[in-house]
């Protein structure tokens, strides 16, 4: 009787998944480079993320505020402390949702804080008391109202570098608009009056309508930079504040 050894089967190394790329990793976003930064779309989400967190800073900070300040008030009461809990319950709430939000238009994945410890004892109050000592609450109430004053200013900042950089870049475009409809030979620097003498100063000449123009095409390109670092303070404050 004979017998006859087959060969091993050759073994195949394990395939490593490749991860889904996220919106600040996927190709052509990040690393897109400075000439392309201001056509890309990491760019505009990112101002999206800005001017939409303005009225989601005005409704966070106008929770905390109010709530904080109710349950204060009712602390002397038994009525107090529901109302506490109730405002740490609802910050969580807007946690999750600004790590959404910041999981969509930024790029970032921030594990979620663990739950609410358990109460100790069972019953109302010390399921209660529980949700007093809940440290994520109370981070994520903080996060409103520290945020607040920072989104407003950048809103502030980031319209008004995306709206002066394209307006100013293509001055050349609408130049003709102020002869024919203002009066005026071009676009007005300046105007007034000084010990009498009158100053003012138009774009009129190629040479300045072209110098004008570059310097918007300057801010056009600096902006995406501006906004990316505004965002940077955003990402820090949910890795830190709402993170787990």
């Amino acid at each position: 009787m004979t017998t006859s050894t087959l060969p091993y089967a050759q073994r195949t190394p394990p395939v490593t998944p490749t991860p889904t790329p996220t919106p600040d990793s996927a190709p052509g976003t990040t690393g897109s480079g400075f000439w392309r930064a201001p056509f890309s779309s990491r760019t505009y989400r990112e101002i999206g993320y800005t001017f939409t967190s303005l009225p989601v800073a005005i409704a966070g900070f106008t929770f905390a505020v109010a709530m904080f300040s109710l349950s204060a008030s009712l602390a002397v009461t038994v009525i107090g402390l529901p109302v506490a809990a109730a405002t740490l319950a609802g910050a969580r709430g807007l946690g999750a949702a600004e790590r959404g939000r910041a999981r969509a238009r930024l790029g970032l994945d921030v594990t979620a804080p663990a739950p609410v410890p358990a109460a100790r004892q069972s019953g109302r109050w010390p399921a209660l008391l529980a949700r007093l000592g809940d440290a994520a609450g109370w981070k994520a109430l903080l996060f409103q109202v520290l945020m607040f004053p920072w989104r407003v200013a950048a809103f502030a900042l980031s319209l008004t570098f995306l709206v002066t950089g394209w307006a100013v870049a293509l001055y050349p475009a609408y130049h003709w608009v102020f002869p024919r409809y203002v009066g005026w030979p071009g676009y007005q620097v300046y105007d007034y009056t000084s010990h009498g003498v009158h100053h003012q100063y138009y774009l009129t000449s190629p040479l300045q309508i072209g110098a004008f123009s570059l310097l918007g095409l300057v801010i056009v390109f600096l902006t995406p930079k501006l906004v990316h670092a505004l965002t940077n303070v955003d990402r820090g404050a949910v890795r830190s504040l709402l993170g787990g």
